[in-house]
């Protein structure tokens, strides 16, 4: 039975299929990477007012670890998120109507780097914009 199918292939070359996503389409959706992003802003700011004395107690160290990691998870999130939109979901032609999504996209998985190793709410506002046109592309590509 193989070397049967194996001559079929030779005599009629079987055709490529090609599918531009690995789930079904219209499960995607850039909420993840808005809230991620936003997570990221709430955290710095919480960061930030927290006034410390340099005598920081148990509490206080334990809040400022976790609230760092946390931060540094959603902003790797938000990366993944954008990532996902970026491999699965743009095609070629949405380049063409979007001739800046790829300057967009890699500003901004570069800047969820810039959110992990920094504690800086201009920089996780930066982020936040960026996501929101990555948003706003995506939601245009829907129409």
């Amino acid at each position: 039975m193989k070397k049967i199918l194996r001559l079929l292939d030779k005599i009629n070359k079987p055709k490529t299929a090609y599918a531009h996503c690995d789930v079904p389409c219209g499960v995607y959706e850039p909420d993840s990477m808005k809230w991620a992003a936003e997570t990221v802003l709430k955290l710095n700011e919480k960061l930030l007012d927290k006034e410390w004395d340099g005598k920081k107690t148990l509490d206080e160290r334990n809040f400022l670890i976790r609230a760092i990691k946390v931060k540094e998870e959603y902003a790797q999130i938000c990366k993944e998120q954008i990532l996902i939109l970026w491999t699965d979901y743009f095609k070629p032609e949405h380049l063409a109507k979007h001739p800046e999504l790829h300057d967009l996209v890699w500003k901004a998985t570069k800047q969820c780097s810039t959110v992990k190793r920094t504690v800086s709410i201009e920089e996780a506002k930066k982020l936040q914009e960026m996501v929101a046109k990555i948003g706003k592309i995506f939601l245009d590509t829907k129409k």
